[in-house]
């Protein structure tokens, strides 16, 4: 049994064992929208006329009391290898909401107004898992039918309830092909600037779902079109208007380029490298030079990184996200002339955490321009084939080495260290022994040739 065999026999269960004590209970929301249209559903939802005080008594030990204020009680299954985890909500009525996220009140009612407090048509859906049977108070059926994205009732009531949902349209209606209805569209427009009141952290949690599917170029254009990333992302928006004259795209701007860069990656990428790709010319704008009629953008990779590190702080996104996208955004271009870089510092390079998402940044970023990327071929050839033992070998000498060797101990010793490993790297020296002679001719060279901080450079 899969893992998503294995989700909806448990949520099944669930259904079934509520109905068993005498309750309503349907598969509700995304699960249902999703199963419509013939797609996996990430998770099953229960909704159900049960309180959340019936649900934990029925289900005991195994629920997780997430949000029983708003009825929401989460059943973990005790099977071993069994369906992880099922949110169950009561049906449910809002009371009003004063932060934009969550309502002052709730009242449990029934599925007719549980399904009017929903966000979207789409996702407004009940089903019976056992007859197939779909339940729609709300018309999501016939909107999937249209290809349209629609709020529920009054559409700037439905954003000015929780803001996030403004950023929410645009991942569903590029994710699910639809077109979103112009009442829906109107009001996203007019409340775009209100999306900043949204937690950075909720933000960055729909960025990490826009952005690692297959539909995030579309997601991207209609977030330019509305006004959301002015709002969210805003050094993005410079990038429209700086045309490149790429062979690819002779008449596209930077931001048709990143669009494409954002296509060509894998179909489903890490978060880092996709946000990476997203920001990887932000620098550019900033940095735009013409020379004899040649556009410029000299140390691009550096300025883009500061910008991004300002961003990836505005979202919160962990250390980590962080670290890897302003690296990957830094050495975009180090391997852009792979085939002729010396061997040492190609191998340095390879063997830096993060360089499959490199490889694929330059990979996408080369076929947008170029429509080839010889450079990232030859590396993925380099790591798969590379004849001469591993690329990364231990280093030959250490500095006790090298203090057993003679020379007196001082800051220069990380020269050294760094001259040696570059031989070795290069194959000019593969053993402890060749390293020191090598070593003892490079410190024999006359004085203006000698290495910085060699023996006898360091010495009275």
């Amino acid at each position: 049994m899969t893992n998503h065999e294995r989700r909806r026999e448990f949520a099944t269960r669930i259904v079934a064992r509520l109905r068993g004590e005498g309750f309503q209970a349907l598969w509700a929301g995304g699960c249902v929208r999703d199963l419509i249209l013939g797609l996996e559903p990430a998770d099953f939802d229960v909704a159900t006329n049960a309180t959340p005080e019936q649900v934990m008594a029925v289900f005991g030990h195994r629920t997780i009391p997430v949000g029983v204020s708003f009825g929401v009680v989460r059943v973990r299954d005790s099977r071993n290898g069994g369906g992880g985890e099922v949110e169950v909500a009561t049906f449910r009525s809002d009371g009003a909401y004063v932060d934009g996220r969550r309502p002052e009140s709730v009242v449990f009612s029934s599925p007719e107004l549980d399904a009017a407090r929903r966000d979207f048509t789409i996702n407004g859906m009940f089903s019976d898992p056992f007859t197939g049977e779909v339940i729609d108070y709300v018309g999501g059926r016939a909107d999937l039918d249209a290809k349209l994205l629609r709020a529920i009732g009054d559409p700037q009531a439905r954003f000015t309830e929780d803001k996030l949902r403004l950023l929410r349209a645009v991942r569903f209606a590029a994710r699910f092909q639809l077109t979103i209805e112009p009442a829906t569209y109107a009001a996203l427009v007019a409340m775009a600037s209100q999306i900043n009141v949204v937690a950075a952290e909720r933000i960055a949690q729909e960025f990490r779902r826009m952005l690692v599917h297959e539909s995030r170029s579309r997601a991207l254009e209609s977030m330019l079109e509305t006004g959301l990333v002015a709002h969210l992302l805003p050094p993005l928006v410079a990038l429209k208007g700086v045309h490149l004259g790429t062979p690819i795209q002779p008449e596209g701007d930077l931001w048709d380029h990143v669009r494409q860069v954002l296509d060509l990656l894998p179909s489903e990428p890490s978060f880092p490298l996709a946000f990476a790709a997203l920001l990887h010319d932000v620098g550019k704008p900033p940095t735009l030079t013409v020379h004899e009629g040649e556009v410029r953008f000299p140390h691009h990779e550096q300025v883009g990184r500061t910008i991004d590190d300002a961003l990836c702080r505005r979202l919160k996104l962990s250390n980590q996200e962080r670290d890897r996208v302003c690296w990957l955004v830094e050495f975009q271009h180090a391997l852009d002339d792979a085939t002729h870089l010396r061997e040492s510092k190609l191998k340095r390079l390879l063997t830096m955490p993060g360089i499959d998402e490199l490889l694929e940044l330059q990979r996408a970023e080369a076929l947008a321009s170029f429509g080839s990327a010889p450079q990232a071929e030859f590396c993925r050839h380099y790591l798969s084939v590379e004849p001469a033992g591993p690329i990364n070998p231990p280093p030959l000498v250490t500095g006790h080495d090298l203090v057993r060797h003679g020379l007196r101990p001082g800051s220069h010793f990380s020269t050294l260290l760094e001259q040696i490993r570059d031989a070795q790297l290069d194959r000019i020296i593969n053993t402890k022994r060749e390293a020191l002679d090598w070593l003892d001719g490079q410190l024999a060279l006359p004085q203006g040739e000698a290495p910085p901080g060699s023996r006898r450079q360091a010495e009275p």
